[in-house]
């Protein structure tokens, strides 16, 4: 990891020490993607079928989650393993109850005009789970059961095969708990276009999930199309930032920057603390602990990146994580309640040293699909809401005509707008007592 000290540092050096690695579209990405998405619009569900077996090695196929499927992946899993997994989709399905948007209070904006919100569900959603070389089970639950807490009528799931063509066994188990009916064996651009289409898949107003670039790059251009599909949020690789005082064991900053690291090579772990101490001893944690992993090639390639920031206390390195907008931010600190109103910035907050980003990517019950690259800024990770829609619902009682309607025609006649004013006009004529 880079060594920054912060405060000898130019604004040019410390602009370069938060800049993530460049992650332009590759040309031959974006053209491909194009390709077979123009393919699928073209051929509908026959170009997903050739470009499955192009691509995946296999070809698109429903999944039913039967009591028969469903015994025979229990039978591949430990008591424990189940064990966990329930837990972990009972913590996430309880959270996204809990954090439903409910209807909104009227409010009298003016003296008998009243309006409130109101939410509904999304009817049809795609959601996109990665898998092939590891079936990453845990965000088919962190996506799944969001949108049945929302309401969602249907929710289709896809995720590539495996190698051989299969599904994982937990796979089949993660979408008996969050209720699926099926999921289908479908990935890439091809997925993405076969949703984005209703090319063999029903058409979803709205495509969820992370994945690798063809699918970043898919989703990006199906939601470009007239009419075609919204999408969550924008998504690149992991990252986690952590804010450590004095107090902190460098043991557990070291443990969670490598859960971090091994993700994948691209993936960013930034260290920000006033103790140079500690800063060592992480490094030291760091360089013992990452021999023994068994992606410790993958984790050493995201460390080569990764910044290792002293900065004057904890003011200030809160100060440098609001200005990476990490997907991630842990605060190993003395009291890290006292902190939380100065973050403005991150997908995910862990307060204090027992709040692993494990926890958070597995069972503390909020999803783990959140904004990267310095999306926290404007995004939110996916929530129960991202799963809804809202309108508002507006009435006027009949002793608010007279002067709504007179202080309406006059703002639409001062933007020539006479038809406008005279809908106002004429309820003011028509329907005052």
């Amino acid at each position: 990891m880079r060594l920054i000290d912060w405060n000898a540092a130019s604004s040019e050096d410390r602009e370069r020490a938060l800049l993530r690695p460049t992650q332009a579209r590759q040309p031959e990405v974006t053209a491909k993607v194009a390709e077979i998405l123009a393919d699928i619009r073209a051929r509908g569900a026959d170009a997903v079928g050739d470009w499955s077996l192009r691509l995946d090695g296999a070809p698109m196929r429903r999944i039913d989650i039967s009591e028969a499927r469903v015994a025979e992946a229990a039978g591949s899993a430990s008591v424990e393993d189940r064990a966990a997994l329930s837990m972990a989709a009972g913590a996430i399905r309880r959270f996204h109850e809990a954090d439903r948007p409910v209807d909104g209070q009227e409010v009298e904006a003016l003296p008998g005009i009243l309006s409130r919100r109101v939410w509904r569900p999304l009817e049809r959603v795609g959601l996109y789970v990665p898998g092939g070389t590891a079936p990453l089970f845990s965000t088919l639950l962190m996506l799944a059961l969001p949108a049945r807490a929302a309401g969602v009528t249907d929710r289709i799931v896809v995720t590539p095969p495996n190698r051989d063509g299969s599904v994982d066994p937990l796979m089949v188990l993660a979408a008996r708990e969050a209720g699926l009916e099926a999921i289908w064996l479908v990935g890439g651009a091809q997925a993405i276009g076969a949703l984005a289409f209703g090319a063999g898949l029903p058409r979803a107003d709205k495509i969820f999930g992370p994945g690798n670039a063809w699918v970043a790059e898919a989703k990006r251009q199906v939601s470009a199309e007239p009419g075609g599909p919204a999408i969550d949020l924008p998504a690149g690789p992991s990252e986690l930032m952590v804010v450590a005082d004095d107090g902190a064991d460098a043991e557990l900053v070291a443990a969670d920057l490598l859960g971090q690291a091994e993700h994948d090579a691209d993936a960013q772990v930034v260290l920000a603390t006033p103790d140079p101490v500690l800063a060592r001893a992480t490094q030291e944690a760091i360089a013992r602990r990452l021999r023994s992993l068994p992606r410790a090639e993958i984790a050493g390639q995201a460390l080569q990146s990764g910044a290792l920031i002293l900065c004057r206390d904890v003011a200030q390195a809160i100060d440098i994580a609001n200005a990476y907008a990490p997907e991630h931010l842990s605060l190993q600190v003395r009291d890290p309640d006292n902190w939380i109103a100065l973050i403005r910035n991150a997908g995910v907050v862990f307060a204090g040293a027992r709040a692993a980003e494990t926890f958070g990517d597995y069972l503390a019950g909020p999803s783990h699909v959140l904004p990267t690259d310095g999306a926290a800024r404007a995004f939110s990770g996916v929530t129960t809401a991202s799963f809804m829609k809202s309108f508002a619902v507006q009435r006027v009682r009949p002793e608010a005509m007279a002067r709504a309607a007179a202080a309406a025609a006059r703002l639409a006649r001062l933007e020539g707008l006479e038809a406008h004013a005279l809908a106002a006009d004429l309820r003011w004529e028509r329907l005052t007592p």
